[in-house]
């Protein structure tokens, strides 16, 4: 774990080397938000991660969002999305939870043109796919801005993984 001092004196490129996978292959968030250092609390960080976000032009919080993976997807994952994902049991499905699974994502992918987001860690197979259910029926709009919602929730959780208070 990086005290917040220890990051606080670092150079951009070494904050970047050290978070610039916190936002899933988008190491632009890192970089958009080292800008605001120094940091004086946690929160400070989480927060400059979330403005990097939201300041971020649409095609470019549209390609973050596509960065991310399915859940319960056999594809390979990046070391945080596949121990989160292990962490709500999207590991261990039985064959009929994967298959739904893989049909809800292709609904959703269809339907918005960007895959599922869902923090899931500490939730339940059973939360997420009620998310699911619940969010299909979204607008465009409304599901692009709640994306983006449960993005900030996962830096959150990345950076209090990673980043002594």
């Amino acid at each position: 774990m990086t005290s917040l001092a220890e990051l606080n004196a670092t150079s951009q490129a070494a904050f970047v080397a050290t978070l610039g996978d916190v936002a899933e292959h988008s190491p632009w968030i890192a970089e958009a938000a080292w800008h605001r250092h120094p940091f004086a609390t946690r929160e400070d960080l989480i927060s400059a991660f979330e403005t990097a976000m939201h300041e971020a032009p649409r095609t470019a919080q549209l390609t973050l969002i596509r960065a991310h993976p399915d859940l319960a997807t056999r594809a390979k994952l990046t070391q945080d999305s596949s121990s989160e994902q292990a962490g709500a049991g999207l590991d261990r499905l039985t064959p009929e939870e994967f298959d739904r699974f893989t049909a809800l994502n292709e609904a959703y992918k269809q339907r918005f043109g960007f895959p599922f987001i869902f923090a899931v860690k500490g939730a339940t197979k059973g939360q997420i796919l009620g998310a699911f259910a619940a969010r299909i029926a979204n607008s465009p709009e409304v599901e692009f801005a709640t994306a983006l919602a449960q993005i900030a929730r996962i830096f959150r959780f990345r950076l209090e993984d990673r980043i002594s208070a």
